[in-house]
């Protein structure tokens, strides 16, 4: 009995293996083929679910059903136009054919490889076959001018091509390198372009004298329109002290009139009134004549010395 009992288990044992080495399950992210002694066996299978497969004997290939991605080396390539830029790209790809990828390429580290080979060099050859300009800008547009200084720096040159077109020209050119490696590539953009270290240098060196030449055209403006004012302030000033000279003297003469008229009027009233009116008109123009410091020679006969004798 008991050996028998251990018997009917080794078999239920090696029944579960057996049946556990026939199934195999595949999930949605996943495609896989069937391979014998290293060939495939039968068609890929891309849906999922449980699989069946002869044991020991046959073994599963996965390969992923998801998008991939390609990330390319930074790459010195000179454009059509003799000037050398940093290249970086990327790309989207994905196995349209597990059959196909596993005999060409066997896995996903063989296609990496293969699409460097691919895609770099149709990069390569899209970037020496085409303008920086091309490279850099998708469209022609007009650029919006916000000083009018500005109309002679930003001016944009027309573009043949474009970034756009470009990208998907290598794609395309790739696409048809890697039709029978079973895989299919999205698409293919450039990352990131940049001057080589030598050439960025003379490239600012240029902008910054382009700024530099613009900040001086602004300081020399500014220190013109500064001047303007500076004149128009002067004049300005000059007008309103004249118009307040005109004024001051007016009214000065109105008043000199109007004392004149009152002095003529009281000195022809009568002999006091001459007398103190002549009195009042030497002491003023005493005051005004002499000082602390003014040494006087009169004679006898001046008015200045009969009213300092009556004084006396």
């Amino acid at each position: 009995m008991k050996t028998k009992s251990t018997v009917l288990i080794t078999i239920g044992v090696l029944a579960a293996i057996l049946l556990w080495s026939s199934v195999y399950i595949l999930d949605e992210t996943k495609q896989a083929i069937v391979t014998q002694f290293g060939k495939p066996v039968g068609e890929p299978r891309t849906e999922p679910g449980v699989n069946f497969k002869i044991p020991f004997l046959h073994k599963v290939q996965f390969f992923d059903k998801r998008y991939l991605e390609w990330d390319g080396d930074r790459n010195q390539v000179p454009t059509k136009d003799k000037k050398f830029i940093f290249v970086d790209s990327y790309a989207r790809w994905e196995i349209t054919n597990p059959l196909q990828f596993f005999i060409r390429l066997r896995d996903e580290r063989s296609a990496q490889s293969r699409l460097d080979d691919i895609l770099d060099g149709e990069t390569r050859n899209a970037v020496a076959s085409h303008d920086l300009l091309d490279l850099v800008r998708s469209s022609n547009r007009n650029p919006e001018i916000t000083e009018d200084f500005m109309e002679e720096i930003e001016v944009l040159e027309d573009i043949s091509v474009g970034k756009a077109e470009i990208e998907k020209i290598v794609l395309e050119k790739a696409n048809e390198r890697t039709v029978d490696l079973g895989v299919r590539i999205l698409d293919f953009r450039f990352k990131r372009m940049n001057y080589v270290d030598e050439v960025r240098d003379r490239v600012y060196d240029r902008m910054i004298s382009e700024r530099v030449r613009i900040a001086d055209q602004f300081k020399s403006e500014g220190q013109g329109e500064a001047r303007k004012i500076e004149g128009n302030k002067e004049r300005d000033l000059a007008q309103i002290q004249s118009e307040a000279f005109k004024l001051a003297e007016e009214i000065k003469g109105r008043a000199d009139a109007e004392a004149t008229n009152i002095y003529a009027s009281a000195y022809n009233r009568n002999r006091q009134s001459i007398d103190l009116y002549k009195f009042v008109r030497s002491m003023e123009s005493f005051e005004k004549a002499m000082d602390e410091n003014t040494s006087l020679v009169l004679s006898t006969d001046s008015e200045f010395f009969r009213y300092l004798r009556r004084l006396n």
